[in-house]
């Protein structure tokens, strides 16, 4: 087998493009966030457990809409719900309808999706205190106008953002 001749051991920052620039930060706070969360008690809490999050904001919803919504199998879905139930995040609600399970996010679930945001907005005023909060503003408007032309601003404001393929 010919062997691969070795690449460049380091990257510079700045050779990187907006997009990938972008998804390192994101991808980073999404580490440090998971970080504080499981040290303060909120163990097995995992990235992808936040795209069904998402959709238990607003209340209950069967496993065939979690499924749908989602874009993934029942099977898979069921299989999460499970995993979140077996940890406290999510519970089962009464349903009219025997054959249907409703799912919603329990106490402990909405406790930690306001950790995961208490946590956010104290990186937000990190990155003010360090770069100032201008820069933070221009930043985030900048990165909201290429997601506006590139079509995903509706799918982040109606919580519809699907898990990365």
């Amino acid at each position: 087998m010919p062997r691969r001749a070795p690449g460049p051991s380091s990257v510079s920052l700045d050779a990187l493009d907006l997009g990938h620039l972008a998804l390192f930060v994101g991808m980073r706070v999404n580490d440090l966030v998971l970080e504080e969360m499981h040290a303060a008690g909120f163990q097995g809490l995992r990235h992808a457990h936040g795209f069904v999050f998402q959709h238990l904001l607003g209340g209950a919803r069967s496993i065939g809409e979690l499924a749908a919504l989602m874009e993934v199998t029942q099977q898979a879905t069921s299989k999460t719900i499970a995993e979140l139930e077996k940890q406290g995040f999510v519970e089962e609600v009464a349903s009219g309808d025997a054959r249907v399970r409703r799912i919603r996010l329990s106490a402990r679930g909405l406790a930690a999706v306001e950790l995961g945001r208490a946590v956010r907005a104290e990186f937000e005023q990190r990155f003010a205190q360090e770069h100032s909060p201008r820069a933070v503003k221009q930043a985030k408007e900048l990165l909201a106008s290429v997601l506006t032309s590139l079509g995903g601003a509706d799918t982040v404001r109606r919580r519809r953002v699907k898990m990365p393929r």
